[in-house]
């Protein structure tokens, strides 16, 4: 990855040594991470500072897989115009529009 390198383990109870972050949880840090840009990138197009934009993502397991996703956005700029910066994110967001095309 561009030079970089990622550890990924497991916990104990899973067989690891809990090095690093599990598979799955990169896949839900990735998620924030991505629509986290992208709502900043909306921000910057629309010019609206979001000093302390955050992310959170969350998943709910069924058998092997995440059966459902949520992302939570957060900032103390006024809600109404936080939610078209978030809808603007949509459209920018490659790993949510990934994981809504699979």
């Amino acid at each position: 990855m561009r030079g970089f390198e990622v550890v990924v383990d497991e916990p104990p109870e899973a067989g690891g040594e809990d090095r690093g972050p599990m598979p799955t949880e990169l896949l839900l840090a990735s998620l924030a991470a991505c629509f986290a840009a992208s709502v900043a990138h909306a921000a910057r197009k629309l010019d609206v500072a979001l000093p302390d934009l955050a992310v959170e993502a969350d998943g709910s397991y069924t058998g092997l897989r995440f059966s459902a996703l949520r992302l939570s956005v957060r900032s103390t700029v006024p809600r109404s115009q936080l939610e078209p910066l978030v809808a603007r994110a949509r459209n920018y967001c490659y790993v949510s529009n990934t994981l809504l095309t699979t």
